[in-house]
């Protein structure tokens, strides 16, 4: 099960106060302390929207702490509501809705300990449709070769102006030593002084070819709102190097172009220039408190980080092979080193026996079978020889999914 995409910030010293989307943000110095972080968007596509609510976490944490058994509702200027419930380390609306032009959206969340929290009302944006996204392939962008994708808008009514960029992008994955069996210690498959013993079996699920889709972590963010015209040409979104694995098979991106209001803009735009790495809300180094459009209905003086808008969206996919970029080049390396690695299976007093270490590997799914070979004599304990690859190598559900997505084509 993957895990929610949430806003993360590091509080380490400094904090930046950005008062309003046209106020300077002020500099100042504190402690650490922990403050709620709430990200939603709500779009105009019909769907269950969602809502993602953290907190901020220290430097020496790894993930951020997830708000749990909040009450979150979304409601608008005609008397509806919509609820969400708690799924998944996020908060999903129970039913399906889109935003509406004429309607005006609030969220408020009261959390298990009677802290509540309210939005700015919120309007949608302007609807405009992304045109395409190409593939081009990039002979020297900073000393790199590649493949660039790039967007297409235009506005004729010139009401969109700012842009937010996200992508998905889809990986076919073939397990170079993939095998049709696999290994697995069996603790009832002992001898007399009790070492546990390999076992291998049919595989019955798919482990050989999967797909992998990853989220990007970056704020891609463009403004027209100083052309002669709102257009967007070829606006580069994301770039993949030519010896990226993510490309050696089959690929697709979607992405999703998000139009934004000026305050929303902004927000975005400051979080990208506090970002110490660009990678913007997933940033484990972001150094800075930014105030957005939510406040605490209690206690004005606490800290509240997120945003909450409403936007229209809209999204195209492409789909490409290695070759149809980079006819009759060397694919890309694999993402995994798939040496293959030899075990004499056997067990002490022997000191050339790897039986255990082999049986730990297994155990942790470090290590898959590939093959193996028994040697004449059968009794001897240094004629059993094991062949293994690393997991990623010889079964692909290790790092990605085998289920293969509606939205493929081959």
């Amino acid at each position: 099960m993957k895990k929610a995409t949430h806003f993360k910030y590091l509080f380490i010293g400094l904090f930046f106060s950005l008062i309003s989307c046209v106020d300077p943000y002020q500099l100042q110095t504190s402690n650490f302390e922990e403050a709620i972080v709430i990200e939603a968007t709500i779009t105009n596509e019909l769907k269950k929207q969602e809502v993602l609510i953290s907190k901020t976490y220290r430097l020496e944490e790894n993930e951020p702490i997830l708000v749990s058994n909040a009450s979150v509702t979304v409601s608008d200027n005609l008397g509806n509501q919509y609820n969400f419930e708690e799924a998944d380390g996020k908060y999903i609306s129970t039913t399906e809705f889109r935003a509406e032009n004429d309607r005006q959206y609030k969220l408020n969340i009261t959390t298990s300990d009677g802290k509540s929290y309210s939005s700015t009302t919120q309007k949608l944006t302007a609807v405009n449709e992304l045109e395409n996204i190409t593939a081009t392939v990039i002979t020297n962008l900073e000393g790199q070769r590649g493949v660039e994708i790039a967007a297409n808008s235009f506005d004729p009514t010139n009401s969109s102006k700012y842009y937010r960029f996200e992508f998905y992008e889809t990986s076919k994955a073939t397990a170079p030593k993939w095998r049709d069996l696999y290994a697995v210690v069996n603790p009832d498959l002992t001898d007399s002084v009790g070492h546990e013993y390999i076992e291998l079996f049919p595989r019955v699920t798919e482990a050989q070819v999967c797909y992998l889709t990853e989220k990007n972590k970056k704020i891609v963010l463009t403004s027209t709102n100083f052309l002669n015209e709102d257009r967007i040409s070829n606006f580069p979104v994301h770039f993949l190097n030519d010896f990226d694995y993510k490309i050696g098979e089959r690929y697709s991106i979607e992405v999703r172009q998000i139009i934004q209001n000026l305050e929303s803009y902004t927000y975005y735009k400051t979080l990208q220039e506090l970002s110490v790495t660009g990678e913007s809300i997933l940033s484990q180094n972001q150094p800075g408190f930014l105030v957005g459009n939510i406040k605490s209905d209690d206690n004005p003086k606490e800290k509240v980080i997120g945003f909450f808008e409403v936007a229209s969206v809209s999204s195209k996919r492409i789909f490409f092979n290695y070759e149809d970029l980079f006819p009759g080049e060397e694919k890309p390396p694999y993402l995994e080193d798939c040496t293959e690695l030899e075990y004499t299976y056997c067990f002490l007093p022997f000191p050339e026996c790897d039986g255990r270490q082999l049986n730990g590997n297994v155990k942790a799914q470090i290590l898959v079978y590939y093959e193996h070979e028994q040697l004449e004599p059968e009794d001897d304990p240094f004629n059993l020889i094991y062949t293994y690859v690393r997991a990623k190598c010889g079964d692909c559900t290790s790092f990605s999914s085998n289920i293969r997505p509606d939205f493929w084509i081959d």
